[in-house]
């Protein structure tokens, strides 16, 4: 069972670091320092070193699916957003992917440090030539796509939700376009309402279709995923058509990618 980390303030760990350290005043301006200080005092940070996971967002995923089983039998898995990698390490631990049996393969902008068992791409997952990439490199249908993918937040809540939102349908339309029957599709969406269009066509296509807040969410975030189950298959010879590839603008999209300190972006390092 994956259980939340104890968040008693100053207590120990075996990093030998005490949770509810401050930062020093410095250079660094006051938001960046709040930001600084909420991640390394977060339980689920020291977890994530402890255990080996490159970012706490590990475990929203193992939270998800300790109760919706969506990596269960996967046995191919394409992780979108995927830097700096705990999904991925996840991907290729349960598909037992290996450098000569790759199974997974991850795509993100950012640059991403090599991972065993997966095929990694730095490329815009909107890019043209990104869907071919993600196929090729596992060598078949993949029962799971993930996506960690977000906008790095303006501060207009609208906005945000409206950027972030664009991501999840593209990844949704992808995901429909590629999954064998049965899998499972997961993605990152803001709090906002999830465009109607968008569930209508991911309930045609799937069994199940929620919405969920894993613990290891921050409580403040805005962050939550959207969940389909049970993919529903193709017919013979069915794909997304191009004109809903168009709508989602998946070729046409400009979206500026750029760091930031206090964005939910930051949730995945």
């Amino acid at each position: 069972m994956t259980k939340p980390p104890s968040k008693s303030p100053g207590s120990g760990n075996r990093t030998g670091r005490k949770l509810g350290q401050k930062v020093k005043k410095g250079k660094l301006k006051a938001s960046s320092r709040r930001w600084l200080e909420r991640h390394i005092n977060d339980p689920y940070v020291q977890r994530a070193k402890l255990e080996g996971y490159r970012a706490r967002a590990a475990f929203k995923l193992l939270e998800i699916d300790e109760k919706h089983q969506i990596l269960k039998g996967a046995r191919r898995i394409i992780d979108l957003g995927a830097a700096p990698g705990s999904w991925s390490q996840i991907a290729a631990k349960v598909t037992d992917s290996s450098d000569d049996d790759i199974r997974v393969a991850a795509i993100d902008f950012l640059e991403m440090a090599p991972l065993a068992g997966v095929k990694i791409l730095q490329l815009d997952f909107l890019d043209a030539e990104a869907p071919r990439l993600l196929l090729e490199a596992i060598g078949g249908t993949p029962d799971l796509v993930i996506s960690d993918m977000a906008a790095p937040t303006t501060g207009h809540q609208k906005t945000d939700h409206l950027r972030t939102m664009h991501l999840c349908e593209v990844a949704a339309y992808f995901a429909v376009e590629v999954l064998g029957e049965g899998g499972h599709f997961l993605a990152k969406t803001f709090q906002g309402g999830t465009e109607r269009d968008l569930l209508n066509m991911l309930k045609q296509n799937f069994k199940q279709v929620v919405h969920v807040k894993p613990g290891a969410s921050r409580q403040e975030s805005v962050e939550m995923f959207l969940l389909a189950k049970h993919f529903k298959g193709r017919k013979a010879g069915e794909t997304v058509s191009e004109s809903e590839m168009e709508e989602t603008g998946m070729e046409d999209a400009d979206i500026e990618y750029a760091e930031a300190e206090d964005a939910d972006l930051d949730d995945r390092a």
